[in-house]
């Protein structure tokens, strides 16, 4: 009996949850069914009431447009809406003088009022501040050029002073060096101050960058120049930068970075790939790493196999990594393949430059060794008799 009666409590407790939900979802969807409106005055740009003016409400989902005349009071006042986003626009003798987004809730009348006076004077005030920052925009382009210019003509003045420099010789170069410094640090100044008048997001602000690396390099600071082109690179993936970039971090000894710059200027500009191998072979050559400038020039003699200065440097690059063997009391000189032949092809584009001229002497200085190497263009090197 009391079985049955747990049983009778348990039946009638879920009856009641059923119910309850039932009543919950029920009292929900009643809510959602309940219409939306939407009521408010129009007021012209004197702030009194603006009658006869249409206010359409567009349903942004169905599209579907009621319009509304406002009475002589500037009211106007909505019928049962759908719940949602509507577009409300007042129309002034069938023109469109004003627009706005609205949210309508159900079950809400939302008030929304138009009152011209207070959006003109907000457009006013908006049109004087833009003309406020425009004018303060003009200043600062005015200024920044101004400090730009200055920075180029020092700049361009610092470069000639360090192409006086590298023809002196080193005795003499220290004394024109001060010259040299103080011309460079007006550029890295005015190019600063060109900075100071640029936003992060000015189109300007990475040519500034690219030049402020140029005067950093015209004076041997490769560190300072590798900051500046990086910062340039940051906001214009420019292959010029990423050149400047990979010259400058393979003087400071980076070589892992610069090869990923060159990599990005080639990936950029695939038309001037053997000038970017041929440029990262030279920072490798000049920090000592020669064994390794080989492959890169390599690589340039083959994407440009008219350039001279890259088969002088090949060849140059391979006797400097020639092997030795010893036979008997003597180190013997092993030349490496391909060194003749970089030096002749030189010598062939440039019969009467300065890199022909110099592979040519690389030529006679390997001779001079004994190597049975000929000085004719387009010749073999003499077959070693076996022994």
């Amino acid at each position: 009996m009391k079985k049955l009666e747990r049983i009778k409590i348990v039946m009638v407790l879920v009856c009641t949850l059923f119910l309850g939900a039932g009543v919950a979802i029920s009292a929900a969807a009643q809510e959602k069914e309940k219409p939306a409106k939407i009521h408010g005055q129009v007021s012209d740009v004197s702030g009194n009431p603006f009658g006869g003016v249409i206010v359409s409400v567009r349903n942004s989902t169905t599209g579907q447009s009621m319009d509304y005349t406002t009475d002589s009071q500037g009211r106007y006042r909505s019928g049962n809406l759908t719940a949602g986003t509507y577009s409300i626009d007042v129309k002034v003798q069938g023109k469109s003088a004003f627009s706005q987004i609205v949210q309508l809730m159900a079950g809400q009348d939302t008030q929304q009022d138009f009152n011209f006076k207070e959006l003109q004077n907000k457009e006013s005030e908006q049109a004087a501040e833009a003309a406020k920052k425009n004018e303060e925009a003009k200043a600062k382009f005015s200024a920044m050029k101004q400090h730009f210019d200055a920075g180029n003509a020092a700049l361009e003045q610092a470069k000639q002073t360090r192409a006086q420099i590298d023809k002196m010789p080193k005795d003499q170069q220290a004394a024109a060096q001060g010259q040299l410094d103080q011309t460079d640090t007006t550029a890295v100044t005015e190019y600063n101050a060109a900075l100071e008048q640029t936003a992060e997001n000015d189109p300007n602000r990475n040519i500034v960058l690219a030049r402020l690396g140029e005067a950093y390099e015209v004076d041997n600071k490769y560190s300072d120049a590798a900051t500046a082109y990086a910062k340039a690179v940051a906001l214009k993936p420019d292959p010029s930068y990423y050149n400047n970039l990979g010259n400058s971090l393979a003087r400071t000894g980076k070589i892992d970075d610069a090869l990923t710059a060159y990599q990005k200027a080639i990936e950029l500009d695939p038309m001037n790939t053997a000038m970017y191998w041929r440029n990262f072979s030279i920072g490798l050559y000049n920090t000592g790493r020669i064994k390794e400038s080989v492959d890169p020039l390599k690589k340039a003699t083959e994407a440009d196999p008219k350039n001279a200065q890259a088969w002088y440097l090949l060849g140059a690059a391979l006797v400097n990594t020639m092997e030795f063997k010893q036979e008997g009391d003597k180190m013997v000189p092993i030349l490496q393949p391909g060194t003749q032949e970089a030096y002749q092809k030189a010598i062939a584009l440039d019969p009467t430059g300065v890199w022909g001229a110099q592979a040519k002497q690389g030529l006679e200085a390997l001779q001079a060794m004994g190597l049975g190497i000929d000085t004719k263009v387009n010749t073999r090197p003499a077959q070693q008799k076996k022994k």
